[in-house]
């Protein structure tokens, strides 16, 4: 299924199931409150009822307020790239945990929602992700059991103003006002039984779950030219992986965001601004993952 979080003409949230270019209204005010419901997936795939057309709908986060953001480092093409544009090269540290960091759970916008440019910023930068929703609290969660609590993905952008953020860094406390101003998530959730078809490891080999991927091209796009072109089955670490390393002494909430961090050439610092000009206000930016869908904003 594709689960959105819309708004109607009357700017009443309602969830709701994405089937051709229609969106059946369920019985939630989001997503987020359809996932804390038990029976809340079976009754979103049973669903009858009013409907509308997709174009009539406007799209929300598709978990609007999220309990919490957490946004990892795990493809390591961009994390070499990321510290050699900083004179650094890699640190064996790197393989042997999923590092992450926690985000602004209050700046978060949707599919084609404007998306303010920073005050004290001349550098906005994207990241294209994927990110994964979880749909089962839990705690201490074993990497082998982790897929189990996964509601669905979709496509993450951590909006990086990259002055501030080196500012930040200087400091030792990771990344603060150079991240927190906005995260983009959409267009909708896909279930994971979406995307079986992509699940690999290597070749034609089927991964186990805690090592699971998926083959799924993932595009940037400014102003209609693509500047960045990768795929889910580069990420080192996997989600189960991720999973079981946040839920280590801490407890994960249904609704919890775990964004995959950049995947490779997905950014304009790795890139280089010689290559791709920061961003500036009118652009539009479009993040394509293959299996989810489009998710685009425009900077105002």
């Amino acid at each position: 299924m594709k689960l959105v979080t819309f708004q109607t003409s009357d700017h009443v949230k309602h969830a709701g199931v994405v089937r051709d270019n229609r969106v059946l209204m369920l019985d939630y005010p989001t997503v987020l409150e359809l996932l804390r419901d038990p029976e809340g997936l079976k009754n979103a795939q049973e669903a009858t009822g009013k409907e509308f057309a997709l174009q009539e709908a406007i799209l929300l986060s598709p978990i609007p307020e999220p309990p919490s953001v957490r946004d990892f480092y795990a493809f390591e093409q961009h994390v070499k790239a990321a510290r050699a544009k900083r004179g650094l090269g890699m640190i064996p540290e790197w393989y042997e945990i999923p590092i992450f960091y926690f985000t602004n759970n209050s700046e978060i916008y949707g599919h084609d929602e404007p998306v303010p440019y920073p005050v004290g910023s001349k550098e906005l930068d994207i990241e294209l992700e994927i990110a994964c929703v979880i749909g089962r609290e839990g705690k201490d969660i074993p990497v082998e059991e982790a897929t189990n609590y996964i509601a669905g993905y979709t496509i993450m952008n951590d909006w990086s103003a990259r002055d501030l953020q080196r500012q930040d860094m200087k400091l030792n406390l990771g990344p603060g006002k150079g991240k927190d101003f906005a995260t983009s998530l959409g267009p909708w959730l896909v279930t994971p039984d979406e995307l079986t078809s992509r699940r690999i490891v290597g070749g034609r080999f089927i991964a186990p779950p805690a090592l699971e991927r998926y083959d799924m091209t993932m595009l940037a796009r400014v102003n209609g030219k693509e500047i960045s072109r990768g795929n889910f089955n580069e990420i080192h670490y996997s989600f189960p992986q991720m999973i079981a390393w946040a839920s280590r002494n801490a407890r994960l909430r249904v609704g919890d965001v775990l964004g995959s961090g950049t995947v490779g050439t997905g950014c304009i610092l790795e890139l280089g601004p010689e290559v791709q000009p920061w961003l500036q206000r009118g652009d539009v930016i479009e993040l394509e993952i293959e299996g989810i869908g489009i998710l685009r904003n425009r900077i105002v």
